[in-house]
């Protein structure tokens, strides 16, 4: 059974910065979440609220509001959002504080480490609880270096990569992972940021927090871990950030440590400057594609939309005319599926779609 688990996400639910919180009510395969705490959306339906239909997770206003609804208390308190300064107010420390005496382990997905904070372990020691801190990284003794043993594998690796962070990449990952699953293929996919994580990937380490150095070797021995316990069909990569993204580097370690045969690249048309950055013009899907397929050996084999501020209208009109210029299968994958990314790379693989007919028809 899966532990159950409140995430907590105030004034953040459904925006950029509460993107953990976003993608654990979409999807949680470690564990059960019950609850949300965001007092700007009170008895809103999580799902509803997200996604237009209902899942039955309730948003409280505060954590009292859940403890005195929800049938017991959680077993984990999920720090929900993904704050572009990466560090705790004061306020936010007390409310953690607060699950703790109420019994609930709690995991971090921050740069700021709770072990390393002398007020939360004497906190952890004194009720009885654990703390995640899922960024924190291996000692550098037991990180890698990229060794080049993905050179010597032949299992097609995709990756999903974007043109800003918080764009949709890993949403539109775990959708294709499943969408490949119900196919009958055998796929791996390696999270690359604390949601995936959080959300339990088998595969998969926090890329940007790890010093430089070792980033692509650490990717690419999550792959091969993948590779040699798993033997794939098939390996999604989730993407970080942009390779164009002035601030973060994190596309550049995964794309040299996966060295993927084929990318998918996210995009929201609508979205005039990058995430966190209003001064910085996005960039366009074209200047994307030309970096990336420039950059790496890789091949753009279909684009994916983020529909934020779209009508259904200009989503058609749009994916009409990415085809048209582009000529790349484009979708949205939450409004319509995955079958097109699913045929582009069976169109890129041809050996994966007779494997998918050996489990079909055995």
């Amino acid at each position: 059974m899966k532990e159950t688990a409140i995430v907590y996400c105030e004034n953040k639910f459904g925006t950029m910065d509460g993107k953990t919180a976003n993608g654990l009510t979409r999807s949680s395969r470690k564990y059960e979440i019950v609850g949300v705490i965001d007092s700007t959306k009170v008895g809103m339906d999580a799902g509803e609220y997200l996604l237009g239909e209902k899942n039955g997770i309730t948003i409280f206003k505060n954590l009292n509001h859940a403890l005195k609804n929800l049938q017991s208390v959680p077993d984990q308190f999920i720090y929900g959002i993904a704050p572009s300064e990466a560090f705790l107010k004061k306020d936010e420390r007390n409310i953690l504080f607060k699950a703790m005496e109420h019994g609930m382990n709690i995991v971090n997905p921050l740069h700021e480490f709770f072990t390393d904070d002398e007020e939360f372990i004497n906190h952890s020691k004194q009720f009885d609880i654990t703390i995640h801190d899922v960024r924190k990284p291996a000692q550098k003794k037991d990180m890698h270096l990229f060794s080049g043993r993905i050179l010597n594998i032949n299992t097609p690796i995709v990756a999903i990569l974007g043109t800003d962070s918080a764009i949709g990449k890993r949403t539109t990952s775990v959708l294709l992972e499943d969408a490949l699953l119900e196919k009958g293929l055998n796929v791996a996919f390696i999270a690359t940021g604390q949601t995936g994580l959080i959300q339990g990937a088998k595969y998969g380490v926090a890329i940007d927090a790890i010093p430089s150095q070792f980033m692509t070797g650490e990717i690419e021995n999550q792959i091969m871990k993948a590779y040699e316990n798993d033997n794939p069909d098939i390996i999604i990569v989730e993407g970080q950030g942009a390779l164009s993204h002035p601030a973060y580097i994190s596309s550049c370690g995964i794309l040299r440590g996966s060295r993927p045969g084929a990318v998918i690249i996210q995009h929201a048309p609508k979205r005039e400057h990058l995430g966190d950055f209003s001064y910085m013009k996005m960039p366009t899907i074209k200047s994307e594609i030309d970096l990336i397929e420039n950059f790496s050996k890789s091949k753009v084999i279909a684009v994916t939309i983020n529909h934020e501020n779209m009508s259904d209208e200009e989503l058609g009109i749009i994916i009409s005319e990415y085809e048209d210029d582009l000529k790349l299968p484009t979708t949205d994958v939450l409004k319509f599926g995955c079958n097109k990314l699913i045929a582009c790379i069976f169109d890129a693989y041809p050996n994966l779609k007779s494997k998918q007919k050996n489990v079909l028809f055995n």
